[in-house]
């Protein structure tokens, strides 16, 4: 008589992983956006590129694997997100021959259209930020803190009142790469220890899932 031997393949949660790819790059473009580094986009790139490209969309994966469906989902979104401005800034900055190209058609890329992305993002980090809530109150506060970036980015991209909305971003990225530092901190060291370390707040409840 034959048996049946069945192997289950665990894998562990990358959320703080996620999350703190998340944090670094948000930190160092805000540092950018504030003026307190030079805001040279080639410098940039790595960053986003790696931490918040990359590593998010690694952690992605793995939580699609777990069936993680919050986090596979917003990891993902904003690990493209990140993977997409590098590569508009790797154009802005010369990159793939793009100043020869400039030379031909004697007009360079139309930096407005980031700023549709930005506002498609932000349409739908509204849904994000309705779920967010309910997984825990830090997330919810970074979702919202989201919505203010990608809008203030958006209008200060169309041009509208710079010396508001190009500070208002710079302050918002901050504080999401802040909150994100000490969730992803809050994550590991709770996971780590398998009890609460350091709290990330109760799910608001607004919403009741499907029983």
């Amino acid at each position: 008589m034959s048996q049946v031997q069945e192997t289950k393949i665990v894998n562990a949660d990358p959320t703080a992983l996620g999350v703190f790819g998340l944090s670094l790059v948000t930190f160092v473009a805000s540092s950018s956006k504030l003026g307190w580094t030079h805001a040279n986009p080639a410098h940039l790139m790595p960053w986003a590129l790696c931490l918040g490209s990359f590593a998010q969309l690694w952690a992605a994966a793995i939580d699609f694997k777990r069936n993680s469906y919050f986090g596979a989902i917003v990891l993902g979104v904003f690990g493209l997100f990140w993977m997409a401005v590098t590569f508009v800034w790797a154009i802005s900055a010369g990159f793939f021959g793009f100043e020869i190209l400039q030379e031909t058609v004697q007009k360079g890329p139309d930096i407005r259209q980031f700023a549709y992305a930005c506002f498609g993002f932000l349409i739908f980090c509204c849904f994000i930020t309705v779920t967010a809530f309910e997984c825990n109150k830090v997330f919810g506060v970074i979702l919202v803190l989201i919505l203010v970036l990608l809008a203030s980015l958006g209008l200060q991209l169309l041009g509208y009142n710079k010396d508001l909305f190009g500070p208002l971003a710079g302050w918002s990225e901050f504080a999401i790469s802040m909150l994100g530092f000490y969730a992803a901190g809050a994550i590991y060291l709770n996971t780590f220890f398998g009890r609460q370390i350091l709290p990330l707040g109760k799910p608001m409840g607004w919403v009741k899932k499907a029983t």
